[in-house]
């Protein structure tokens, strides 16, 4: 007869006394032991108990801090790592960069069989964990999924929340994501987010040699023709913003869920799920439509966009070389024009800032229009999902409803492997569950393009 295997944790936060961690630890306290929360028991990880009790205390006040346990861990010792992923069902990663320091965490928990979810939004990495660690988790039973905070399920849902709107016969082409930050007080980055961006461009021909080095990942039959260019800087009447690419790793983990879709139309089986989940899984797939995907960041004034693109010269240029990578890292607040700090944002800045992010659907009314010479899209829909500042509020929110997700319907997921959110969480109730936390869905407008 087989060993079941118990855990002392449902959880494990490593990294919860970080900048985001402490957030983090703040959002899984709301549904630790209440009475329709998974979570009974989670502990805390990282490389110092002082700073890992000074965040359960910030994290719990007013409160008095609960009785949660404090592990050491240092992503630099595997024998910690491994001892880590052994008592635990899942690992909430915060350690970033995670180019630098999240193989290691995969690795124990591939090895273990504890699943993995993270707040990466670093395309190398989630890339290169796929292509080293998928076929290790499947035998395991590890599920390893990157991009569970900002980066990128409100693109992931979005997207599919826009696609979802287009009813038969109509069909999407393309859909533009305009993301607006907005606060009330100045906008200050994660300097996190800032340094792995640096380090992105730095190491961008290393993703390419990657990618190079694996095999084709198959292209979904998106109707009607590729989109246009379009200008550097463009005026989105309908939003009410100036824009321009922003180079995210959104469209990337986009496309490798569009993938998995292509080659999976009914998405991935669950390892014990019933046929009634079976029959849910498949019929929202089938609502979902494959189209072209951007992302632009948009501001509203053109100033806005002028200082945005000042910022993508300096990290072009700069992030190239070691002393200019030195020089971006030295002095973050002059290199971004304000919008990243090493001390990161005030608890009032964190507060005022929200984000929207708009997604401008074009499309047919009829599919047999898209299949017809020289045809342009003749329908539009505009749908929002709007919620929190993003890297403190909205990241936290959208990993813990994702950790409890896992623990609760973790049958109704596959047996392990390393894959994209939207893939995975696409077919469940995440959504629903970030409506619930603040987090919004919806459809703006639907109308006729000119002809």
């Amino acid at each position: 007869m087989a060993e079941i295997q118990t855990h002392p944790y449902d959880l494990i936060i490593l990294g919860a006394s970080g900048f985001t961690g402490k957030y983090v630890v703040r959002e899984a306290l709301k549904f630790f032991n209440t009475p329709t929360s998974p979570l009974k028991s989670f502990a805390l990880a990282g490389r110092s108990q002082a700073k890992l009790r000074q965040a359960l205390q910030w994290a719990a006040h007013p409160s008095p801090p609960p009785s949660i346990p404090i592990l050491i861990a240092d992503t630099t010792d595997l024998s910690s790592l491994q001892t880590l992923s052994s008592q635990t069902k899942l690992i909430l990663n915060c350690v970033g960069p995670f180019r630098l320091l999240g193989e290691p965490v995969v690795a124990a928990c591939t090895s273990s069989g504890c699943d993995y979810l993270d707040i990466c939004g670093e395309p190398e990495f989630m890339e290169k964990m796929e292509a080293k660690y998928h076929e290790k988790a499947i035998e395991t039973g590890s599920l390893v999924v990157s991009a569970c905070g900002f980066d990128s399920i409100p693109a992931e849902m979005g997207l599919m929340f826009n696609s979802r709107q287009w009813l038969p016969p109509a069909v999407p082409n393309r859909v533009e994501a305009y993301l607006s930050l907005e606060s009330d007080k100045r906008i200050v980055g994660n300097f996190g987010t800032y340094e792995s961006a640096v380090l992105g461009i730095a190491n961008a021909d290393k993703l390419q040699e990657l990618r190079r080095s694996r095999p084709k990942r198959a292209r979904p039959a998106i109707l009607g023709p590729p989109p246009p260019k379009g200008p550097l800087i463009e005026h989105q009447k309908k939003v009410g913003l100036w824009a321009v690419k922003l180079p995210s790793a959104d469209p990337i983990v986009v496309r490798r869920t569009l993938a998995s879709l292509t080659e999976n139309p009914h998405g991935l089986p669950g390892v014990n799920e019933s046929a009634e989940w079976a029959e849910k899984r498949k019929s929202f797939w089938s609502t979902v439509k494959p189209a072209h995907f951007g992302l632009k960041i948009g501001t509203k004034s053109l100033l806005g966009i002028l200082r945005i693109l000042t910022l993508g010269v300096f990290m072009g240029i700069l992030a190239r070389t070691s002393f200019g990578r030195w020089l971006l890292l030295k002095f973050p607040s002059f290199f971004s024009l304000g919008w990243f700090k090493k001390k990161g944002p005030s608890e009032d800045e964190v507060q005022s800032a929200s984000f929207k992010m708009w997604f401008v659907g074009h499309g047919f009314s009829d599919s047999n229009l898209a299949s017809q010479r020289n045809s342009k899209p003749d329908m539009e829909i505009i749908t929002r999902v709007m919620g929190p500042e993003i890297g403190y509020l909205t990241t936290p929110i959208i990993l813990v409803q994702c950790a409890l997700i896992l623990l609760s319907q973790r049958g109704n997921l596959p047996k392990g492997g390393a894959f994209p959110p939207g893939i995975l969480f696409g077919p469940t109730d995440l959504q629903e569950r970030l409506q619930q936390n603040g987090i919004s869905f919806d459809v703006i407008s639907k109308s006729r393009l000119p002809a």
